[in-house]
């Protein structure tokens, strides 16, 4: 049915006043509030993520399937993930994909597509009423206020993600599981739980998984798929959603792939149906892998910093071979086909941390200054050739404890303990040795202050010293030697994340045009976006469905890789 509803005022400038929203900041990963606070949401989500889990009682909504067919018998669908952090990344992707057309480099024209889905992680750094305002909603609306008079209104279903999932579910259920008001801008929002399934043209079904994190799957959401499954056949074929590429944890964490093996063997395969297309984000980048009878996407490029490719692995076995999972399905070999960014450019993005680490996180500088300020004082106190022995004694002890507490923080940092698969040799020998640095780089520093005359001022002078003149100049020297640790360190193939995460890179985004034809036949068009836009005007006199913000200069999207075609 058509949506309808008076058409709104639109906004006559960038005034977060007039839009209804504020155009957010990409997030700064590495700022020490956050890291302390993500760091802490991710612990208690671990411990009490079962009394916080809102998905049993989903059980009470109905639970009723969808289906999306498209005027011609066929249907367009977009797909895109991990898309609520700066505005300028996530509208980028908002705009493009809102627009009539979305004109290729390569020449190709794809029309706007009539159904959306959001694949996780649609607010960073965690859900919260005003983040999804500011961070999705907004962009959102502003990119397709309404659907295009007398045209049927594009469905929106999103699937929650681990960020979503951190303040227990509450927000993600607002927003998107809503019984009034079921729109956002352009987009109805049709979904009753946090989970749904969708008839598609020609025997295709699309069905999209809350895991929780990854934990596991609960009974009402088993028991809802059971029901939509009665309607699968020996001809149909699905689309599985899910939070995360778990095929690809898997190679760390041979349990990370379990939840979604057993949803496939237990209600997918025995109805006859087949599985020939999995969707995840979570890591921000586009990869492919595939198999005769199976791709495996991943596509996080909605909005957060890019994520790198090119320490993807070339073959992968699903389900991995050592998993404990009693009846497991038969591990299959996945050779990876596509990805974006290419490796060559992924690599140069990494050695970009020299410059971009200082810049985007100053609050880590800051940190890193006041550790090492701290850390030469008390190597200072206690090498000055003045002091007396009990002095000696005196400054030792808060020497011995900084300096464990550095090596301990450096090896933590190489392998946090909240993240996935095991931590191993290499982790421990690498985060040491950072730790082992910094204690050198301020050893060093002792030797510069004391040939100083500040450390022969009176107190508190000389620690008003250090702070002013040497606590700056210490913090970006010792940023430098962390992003030379980065980039040492993701040779090894760790800390690829901090590597990447602290330099925010908003460029290289995407998402999937996927079209079903009345045949049945599935034509996936992986878009990629080189370059956002930085710089926007407000757009007030265009048609209802345009976007009140465009572009200073027109956006530029092209194929990652050849459309696949799946039969």
């Amino acid at each position: 049915m058509t949506l309808q509803q008076a058409p709104p005022d639109r906004p006559r400038s960038l005034d977060p006043l007039e839009l209804g929203f504020t155009r957010r900041k990409a997030v700064p990963w590495l700022a020490p509030l956050l890291l302390i606070s993500t760091g802490l949401r991710t612990l208690l989500a671990l411990l009490f993520g079962a009394y916080l889990d809102k998905r049993e009682l989903q059980n009470s909504l109905p639970s009723h399937t969808h289906r999306q067919v498209g005027p011609d018998g066929g249907l367009w669908l977009d797909y895109v993930a991990d898309l609520g952090d700066g505005f300028n990344a996530t509208y980028s992707v908002a705009h493009l994909m809102a627009r009539p057309e979305l004109d290729l480099d390569e020449g190709v024209r794809l029309p706007r597509a009539q159904m959306l889905v959001m694949g996780g992680d649609q607010v960073y750094p965690a859900a919260s009423g005003s983040g999804y305002e500011d961070r999705c909603k907004g962009p959102y609306q502003a990119a397709l206020p309404q659907p295009p008079p007398g045209a049927e209104p594009p469905a929106l279903f999103a699937i929650p993600g681990n960020h979503d999932w951190y303040d227990g579910l509450t927000a993600f259920l607002r927003l998107f599981v809503r019984s009034r008001d079921d729109n956002i801008g352009g987009w109805v929002t049709p979904q009753a739980r946090s989970y749904f399934a969708v008839e598609l043209p020609a025997g295709w079904w699309l069905f999209g998984l809350d895991e929780q994190s990854g934990a596991y799957l609960d009974d009402p959401q088993l028991l809802y798929f059971e029901q939509a499954a009665r309607n699968l056949g020996p001809d149909s074929k699905v689309i599985l959603a899910v939070p995360a590429p778990t095929w690809l944890k898997a190679v760390d964490n041979p349990h990370a792939y379990d939840a979604v093996d057993y949803f496939i063997r237990t209600i997918v395969t025995p109805t006859g149906a087949q599985v020939r297309l999995l969707l995840a984000g979570d890591l921000h980048h586009y990869a492919r892998y595939t198999s005769p009878d199976r791709e495996l996407i991943t596509c996080g490029g909605g909005g957060a910093y890019l994520y790198p490719t090119h320490k993807l692995p070339e073959c992968i076995e699903v389900p991995p071979r050592d998993t404990l999972a009693r009846r497991a399905s038969r591990s299959e070999p996945y050779e990876l086909a596509g990805r974006y960014p290419e490796p060559a450019r992924s690599r140069r993005y990494g050695w970009g941390i020299f410059g971009r680490l200082p810049l985007r996180n100053p609050g880590f500088v800051t940190l890193l200054g006041t550790l090492q300020t701290m850390l030469m004082l008390a190597i200072a106190g206690a090498t000055a050739p003045r002091v007396g022995e009990t002095d000696q004694r005196l400054f030792s002890i808060p020497l011995v404890m900084i300096v464990v507490v550095a090596l301990l923080g450096a090896a933590f940092f190489a392998k946090p303990p909240t993240a996935s698969g095991k931590r191993k040799l290499r982790h421990w020998l690498l985060g040491l040795s950072h730790g082992l640095a910094h204690v050198g780089l301020a050893a060093a520093g002792a030797w510069v202050w004391l040939g100083l005359p500040f450390h022969q001022w009176v107190w508190p002078l000389p620690i008003l010293a250090a702070v002013l003149l040497f606590a700056p100049v210490a913090g970006l020297v010792a940023s430098q030697l962390t992003a030379g640790y980065l980039v040492l360190a993701g040779h090894f193939g760790v800390n690829l994340n901090e590597l990447f995460a602290g330099q925010g890179i908003e460029d290289a985004k995407s998402f999937l045009r996927l079209r079903i034809d009345p045949d049945g036949t599935l034509t996936v068009y992986p878009v990629a976006v080189d370059r956002i836009g930085r710089r926007w005007r407000i757009n007030p006199d265009d048609a209802v469905d345009a976007s009140w913000i465009v572009p200073e200069r027109p956006l530029r999207a092209r194929l990652a890789e050849p459309p696949i075609v799946i039969r």
